[in-house]
């Protein structure tokens, strides 16, 4: 019973509720700042740097081939321009949820004092 108490005791401190909250709206703003990152950002800065698509930015480590019996070997690539449209996605989550658990608990301190 003593592991159950302290549980909800943690469950519904301020730290459970923030990360709690930062998983869900994270999860729901997915495909926004998908699209953000995909269709309004990296579009204007691949222009400033000639036209550059990010997501087709590869390193081939070693070249598409044809195997023993014909079939088609893909090549095996570093696709490090989708890894930097993974990293935006990130930093753009990442300052959404600062900005609501900073909101959260600016309203549970008023709270408080109030």
């Amino acid at each position: 019973m003593k592991i159950w108490n302290e549980f909800k005791q943690f469950a519904v401190k301020g730290n459970a509720v923030d990360m709690a909250v930062a998983v869900i709206i994270g999860t729901s703003f997915n495909k926004i700042v998908n699209s953000l990152v995909n269709d309004v950002i990296m579009p204007p800065i691949g222009v400033l740097l000639g036209g550059v698509d990010f997501k087709n930015l590869e390193f081939i480590l070693k070249p598409a081939s044809a195997g023993p019996a014909g079939e088609s070997i893909p090549a095996v690539a570093l696709r490090y321009g989708q890894f930097i449209n993974t990293i935006i996605d990130f930093l753009i989550v990442a300052f959404t949820m600062f900005i609501v658990i900073k909101i959260m608990n600016k309203v549970l301190k008023a709270r408080e004092n109030a």
